[in-house]
C-alpha cells in the first residue's frame, strides 16, 4: 500500500471518529423539534425585599388640597371617621349634583332635588321660583357643561362629626327668561352664559345616609 493511500485512510478514520463524537455530544435533530421547556419557577432575588411603607402621603387628599393646610387636615379627619370616604369620589358626585340641582332650580322643579337641599336652601330656592311665577316669567335653560371645577375648602367638627366641603364651579349654559307673552326679556337662545358658583355640601360622617346636602351657595 503506497503512502498517499495510507494517509487518506488515516484521515477518513479520523473524520468518522469526530462525527461519532459530535453526534454523542449534540444529539440528532430530525425535522421539527419541540422547544425546550423553560423553568417557570420564580427567580430567587438576592438582597432584602422592598416593603410598602404605610402612613405615606395620601394622594387622594393632596391632589386637591395643599399639604398641611386646614382643608387637608379636615379631609384626613373625615377619612379617619369614615375610611371609605374618598375626595375624588366626592368630587365626581358633586359634578353630577351641580347639573342636577342647577337645572332643577332653573326649571322650577324643586320636588326632584329637595332631598339634596338643606331646609334653608330649599326655602330660598322656593321663594325665587314663586316670585318668578307671580311675575309670569318662565326660564328656558340648557346645561352645556363644566368649564372648571375644584375643591375650594373643607371643615370638620369632630364633636358632631359634621363635615362641610365647598366646591368651586364654572359652568356653561344657555339661559332665556320669557314673559307671559313668550317674549324674551333676558338672555339669548344662542349665547352661552358662564356661571360661577361656590357650593357647600354637608354630611355627618359615619352616618347611614350616604347623601350630601347643599347647605350654602355663593360666588
Amino acid at each position: 500500500m503506497n503512502s498517499p493511500l495510507l494517509q487518506l485512510l488515516v484521515l477518513a478514520g479520523i473524520a468518522v471518529f469526530l462525527i461519532l463524537r459530535l453526534k454523542n455530544v449534540l444529539g440528532t435533530r430530525d425535522g421539527f423539534e419541540p422547544p425546550r421547556e423553560v423553568d417557570s419557577r420564580p427567580v430567587q432575588r438576592r438582597g432584602p425585599d422592598l416593603e410598602v411603607i404605610e402612613g405615606g402621603p395620601d394622594r387622594d387628599i393632596l391632589d386637591h388640597a395643599a399639604e398641611g393646610s386646614d382643608t387637608a387636615k379636615a379631609l384626613a379627619a373625615m377619612k379617619s371617621v369614615e375610611p371609605s370616604f374618598g375626595v375624588s369620589d366626592f368630587l365626581q358626585g358633586a359634578r353630577g349634583a351641580y347639573e342636577m340641582i342647577l337645572m332643577g332650580f332653573e326649571k322650577g322643579d324643586l320636588a326632584s332635588i329637595k332631598p339634596f337641599l338643606s331646609q334653608d336652601v330649599y326655602e330660598t330656592f322656593a321663594e325665587v321660583v314663586e316670585a318668578r311665577e307671580k311675575q309670569g316669567l318662565s326660564i328656558e335653560s340648557e346645561f352645556i357643561g363644566l368649564r372648571e371645577m375644584a375643591l375650594h375648602e373643607a371643615t370638620f367638627d369632630p364633636s358632631t362629626r359634621e363635615a362641610e366641603v365647598s366646591v368651586r364651579y364654572v359652568g356653561e349654559l344657555t339661559h332665556v327668561v320669557r314673559d307671559r307673552a313668550g317674549d324674551i326679556v333676558e338672555g339669548s337662545e344662542s349665547q352661552i352664559k358662564r356661571q360661577k358658583d361656590v357650593w357647600t355640601f354637608a354630611r355627618v360622617m359615619g352616618s347611614d345616609d350616604p347623601n350630601w346636602q347643599l347647605v350654602a351657595t355663593g360666588e
